[in-house]
């Protein structure tokens, strides 16, 4: 973060988020690609820093012969992991930094040893370019809900392109976390502001305009998000800090995730 930038708490619109998280992430695609990168892989699906992998939990089911969309795709490692069990998936973002990264990682690794590469399409995930029900599978691994301004409109936008039986899963920090500040050691134990506080989080540029947002919600809202948007929820995975996984990202660690929740995962589907 630059020396100048500002740090708060504020109002922040959808407009002001959508350009904020767009730039940002254009700027730190190839940064946060070389930092975390070996973590994710190249062809995997990781639901969060604690590093449970799809493989493992199995929470989108069969994905063989169906169609899936990737929103939040960021470099499309989920998606690949996708079109590496056969399915056929288009992987989304809105950030173009981040879709020339998937590009780039696509002319460097096949996703099942000889398909075609996985497609990209840069776009925010609350206007998808797609006709109603065009999938069988959405799904986003800390992509998109969080950088969002109106997640009840990007929950009504999912449900719109599922098709009738389709599942949704994504996976997002959780929301009690926002109450802890955001330190991995032992600062980070102690509660410091309002769970029930939804004031966006804002990092802001020397002039005052708005470099980073994201924005929290409690797990009240998000039911109630999915509910109004037809959606089904049908589990909500609290995975543990695993005693295999010893780095710290960010504010995760493995002092924290043993003691707290640091990712919360919604399955969901479309009755």
């Amino acid at each position: 973060m630059d020396e100048f930038a500002q740090v708060s708490r504020r109002e922040a619109g959808a407009e002001e988020t959508a350009v904020a998280n767009r730039s940002w992430w254009d700027a730190e695609a190839g940064e946060y690609y070389a930092e975390h990168g070996s973590f994710l892989g190249d062809t995997e699906l990781v639901w969060g820093p604690e590093g449970w992998r799809e493989d493992e939990l199995t929470l989108l089911g069969d994905v063989g012969g169906k169609d899936v969309l990737e929103i939040g795709a960021g470099a499309g490692q989920g998606a690949r992991w996708v079109a590496r069990h056969g399915g056929r998936v288009v992987a989304t973002d809105l950030s173009a930094g981040m879709v020339r990264k998937g590009l780039d990682l696509n002319l460097r690794s096949s996703p099942d040893g000889g398909s075609a590469p996985v497609p990209f399409a840069q776009c925010d995930a609350v206007a998808l370019p797609f006709a109603d029900h065009s999938f069988d599978v959405v799904f986003t691994a800390y992509g998109a809900v969080p950088f969002v301004a109106d997640t009840a409109l990007l929950m009504r936008e999912v449900a719109r392109v599922l098709r009738p039986g389709g599942r949704f899963v994504f996976s997002t920090t959780h929301p009690v976390r926002w109450a802890f500040p955001d330190d991995p050691g032992p600062e980070g134990l102690t509660a410091t502001q309002s769970y029930f506080d939804r004031m966006p989080y804002v990092e802001s540029d020397a002039d005052g305009e708005a470099t980073y947002v994201e924005h929290h919600r409690t797990l009240g809202d998000r039911v109630r998000e999915l509910v109004g948007a037809g959606l089904f929820l049908v589990d909500l995975v609290e995975p543990p800090w695993p005693e295999r996984n010893e780095q710290s990202w960010g504010g995760w660690s493995p002092l924290r995730g043993r003691l707290l929740p640091g990712t919360a995962i919604f399955v969901c589907y479309r009755p």
